[in-house]
């Protein structure tokens, strides 16, 4: 069993790691105690579904997406829109729109946010449209590599101006603020950061299993083949654009999917959480932890985002050195993330044994004389 990659060899050792870690995940709020740490943890939870998602299509599909904050962001919006509506009596306006606009009814836009399962649909299908869109231009014209990850790198940068320009729709660069209650409950309530907690882990678990289906499946094997040779997967008869397209759309459902469950974490949804920077930091976490294993972009969510407070908490001026330390380091000496180097090491480990082993039992086993010639 990969160190890791738990159970790629046995559907059983899967389900029994998933299992474990769901349990590990759902206790971890009564280990931490404090309400601070429990949110902090619900918002790196958010981050690692970012982090799976892409790494289906970076690591799976070789497609390196620097502008998965469009997505994350749009997800985000959709709940937030949802949150500051629920904050003002049926019919009324958001704060900010008494503020900035001329506006005496809820604009058409935000009308269908009213309701909490219209935002949840738009949150995930309205990433996944726009994913397909710009998909199907750039891979039916065979678009790829650096030229693909400026243009998704171009969409998040559009996608924060476009914010920032509509003060009277979004806020602007203020964003989207005042979220007191949350989908019914008090924000300030002794339980809500360990409520905000538990739909993070079941989100995270959620994305996790459909990640494991999709890519241990017939479509899975596809996609790895696509990232390794298109021409070859086109001679055999399928469309790599479309099974890009498709990896692509299920990276950008999972981005949304996050943001909406990012969004009353943070209590707050501006446009400078989700524009280019942020979209780097994603890729960063899935290069640290491994591309291409599910858990280790899980654990690279999670430690860099641990390394990121806890360093920011003592040097907040070292921490941009540090992290783009950490990315070159990774790159040049670690390819393969954490992830990979535990692989290595567990294989280097294995072999060792087996060879202590193997060479025990030749000095054990008793000398055969051989058969002499008989006269």
């Amino acid at each position: 069993m990969s160190i890791l990659v738990p159970g790629t060899d046995n559907p059983w050792k899967a389900r029994i790691a998933f299992l474990a870690f769901a349990g590990g995940l759902l206790a971890l709020p009564g280990l931490l105690g404090s309400p601070g740490d429990v949110r902090q943890w619900a918002e790196w939870l958010c981050y690692a579904m970012v982090a799976v998602g892409l790494d289906v299509a970076w690591g799976y599909g070789g497609m390196l997406a620097l502008g998965q904050g469009l997505f994350f962001g749009l997800g985000a919006y959709a709940m937030g829109m949802h949150l500051s509506l629920e904050q003002v009596p049926d019919g009324s306006l958001p704060s900010f729109m008494s503020l900035y606009s001329d506006y005496t009814e809820l604009p058409a836009l935000w009308r269908p946010f009213q309701s909490f399962w219209a935002s949840a649909a738009v949150a995930v299908l309205l990433p996944m449209v726009i994913a397909g869109l710009l998909g199907l231009l750039v891979f039916k014209r065979r678009i790829r590599g650096p030229f693909f990850a400026i243009l998704t790198q171009a969409t998040a940068v559009i996608f924060a101006l476009v914010l920032i320009g509509n003060l009277k729709l979004t806020a602007g660069f203020n964003g989207l603020t005042g979220f007191t209650t949350i989908f019914g409950r008090n924000k300030y309530a002794p339980g809500t950061n360990r409520w905000l907690f538990q739909i993070a882990a079941v989100g995270l678990l959620v994305v996790l299993a459909v990640a494991m289906k999709v890519v241990r499946s017939r479509y899975g094997k596809l996609l790895v083949a696509t990232r390794d040779s298109e021409d070859r997967v086109r001679f055999l008869g399928y469309d790599p654009a479309l099974v890009k397209t498709v990896g692509f759309m299920i990276a950008a459902g999972m981005a949304g999917l996050a943001g909406a469950v990012a969004a009353p974490v943070f209590g707050i949804v501006s446009p400078g959480q989700f524009d280019y920077l942020p979209s780097i930091l994603m890729v960063c976490w899935v290069a640290v932890g491994g591309r291409g294993t599910l858990w280790g972009a899980v654990l690279g969510a999670l430690v860099v985002n641990w390394i990121r407070v806890t360093v920011s908490s003592s040097r907040p001026d070292d921490w941009l050195y540090l992290q783009g330390l950490l990315f070159v380091v990774v790159l040049a000496f670690m390819p393969g993330g954490v992830a990979g180097a535990l692989r290595s090491w567990w294989a280097w480990l294995a072999s060792a044994v087996a060879g202590r082993l193997g060479t025990r039992r030749t000095a054990m086993a008793p000398a055969v004389e051989p058969l002499g010639e008989t006269a």
